[in-house]
Formats: structure tokens, C-alpha cells, sequence
């Protein structure tokens, strides 16, 4: 059988491929965090408000027609 001579400990499939390969899953990880926490400060100021919600309890059927024409976009 033929030695396999190609490999080395500082080559793409050594140590350094898996630097590389470390590097970008840290980098993506780094990448996603930050847009995460941008995202979160920009929709806490958009808190969820629940009074049109519990101020119209009472005229809510579980099973009507007349919830088809509820529309949400009218706050």
C-alpha cells in the first residue's frame, strides 16, 4: 500500500482547517448574538400592551361568525 504523505499538522485538514472552521462558527455565533440583542432593545420599547385586549372580554364568543371581521390593524 502507498503511504499517504500529503498530510501535515499545519494544513487545511490539521489543526489550522479546524482553527479556521472554529473561527467562523465563533464569528456567525458572535454576528447572530449582536443582531439578537439589537432586536431586543429595539422592540422593548414596543412593550405589548393588553387593554384593548381585556377591556373587550366580555362581547367575545367562543364560536361566531363575527369573528372573521375582527381586525387587529385597528388599535
Amino acid at each position: 500500500m502507498a503511504e499517504n504523505t500529503s498530510r501535515g499538522l499545519f494544513k487545511l485538514n490539521g489543526i489550522t482547517g479546524m482553527l479556521i472552521a472554529t473561527l467562523l462558527l465563533l464569528s456567525i455565533l458572535a454576528f447572530l448574538e449582536m443582531h439578537a440583542i439589537k432586536i431586543e432593545k429595539a422592540e422593548a420599547k414596543h412593550y405589548y400592551d393588553p387593554t384593548p385586549v381585556v377591556s373587550s372580554l366580555d362581547n367575545v364568543k367562543e364560536i361566531s361568525t363575527d369573528n372573521a371581521k375582527f381586525d387587529i390593524s385597528k388599535r
